[in-house]
């Protein structure tokens, strides 16, 4: 009988630590599936967060390394100009590339440095508490803004995406989500891309991935998933933001 699936082996057997419903699990899952087919398990570190995904080195079967609170990408950056020869990715959420780690994501892409970043926006800080984030929405309910993100208070919430693709360094920038099976595709097509344009030597690859945090969205997993598509998907528009390569 042929086998019609298995786990990734870029993946460990360590069981996740992640709330139930919560999406990382299936970015990992595309994340190693995208490695693993293109032969990169052995030749790859993979730069984990400050956030939700902390214990991403316990997961992924390639070699990884903890970076501080929003410093993934200038880790990633010293990884990668040492040994030019691997693949290296970073894997953040959004308080910590787009609170405390904007000065160097940004400078990352617009250096053009030969790495990859997959972005996990769930609009919220999921670890420490449900506390407001720049990618927070307005009317949206926090922990630190208890009546809903307020325009007049905290300005609009950051498009990641878009303003990255904005530097001629970044060469790709494509916003996905894992809400169901053609999404899925689409994401695991965008990540495969980021990384194969990486080995190209093409310059700094992002992608972005809309997620839900059903725990301090206060939600269900179906309920978040609803949610993500009726709230977060039309002010984060899917879709490649940035395609360079062919200048490359």
């Amino acid at each position: 009988m042929s086998i019609v699936y298995q786990r990734s082996k870029g993946l460990t057997d360590a069981e996740m630590h992640y709330c139930p419903g919560y999406t990382h699990g299936v970015i990992h899952k595309l994340v190693a599936e995208s490695l693993e087919e293109l032969g990169l398990i052995g030749s790859t570190v993979g730069i984990a967060p400050v956030g939700c995904a902390v214990f991403a080195y316990n997961y992924f079967a390639c070699d990884m390394q903890e970076a501080a609170h929003g410093r993934a990408p200038a880790v990633a950056t010293g990884v990668k100009r040492a040994h030019p020869e691997l693949t290296v990715f970073t894997y953040q959420g959004d308080g910590d590339l787009a609170a405390i780690g904007t000065a160097e994501i940004v400078h990352a892409a617009m250096r053009g440095e030969k790495i990859t970043t997959i972005f996990v926006n769930n609009a919220i800080y999921g670890m420490t508490g449900g506390q407001m984030a720049p990618t927070t929405l307005v009317g949206q309910k926090a922990t630190t803004a208890p009546f809903g993100r307020s325009k007049e208070l905290y300005g609009m919430p950051i498009r990641v995406s878009e303003l990255l693709s904005t530097l001629d360094g970044c060469v790709y920038a494509e916003r996905v989500a894992v809400t169901d099976v053609p999404n899925i595709l689409k994401a695991k097509k965008a990540i495969k891309k980021a990384f194969e344009l990486q080995q190209a030597g093409a310059g700094f690859t992002f992608v972005e991935v809309l997620s839900t945090c059903p725990t301090n969205w206060g939600l269900t997993p179906k309920e978040a998933i609803d949610w993500l598509k009726a709230n977060m998907m039309p002010y984060y528009p899917l879709g490649v933001y940035a395609d360079r390569a062919e200048v490359k």
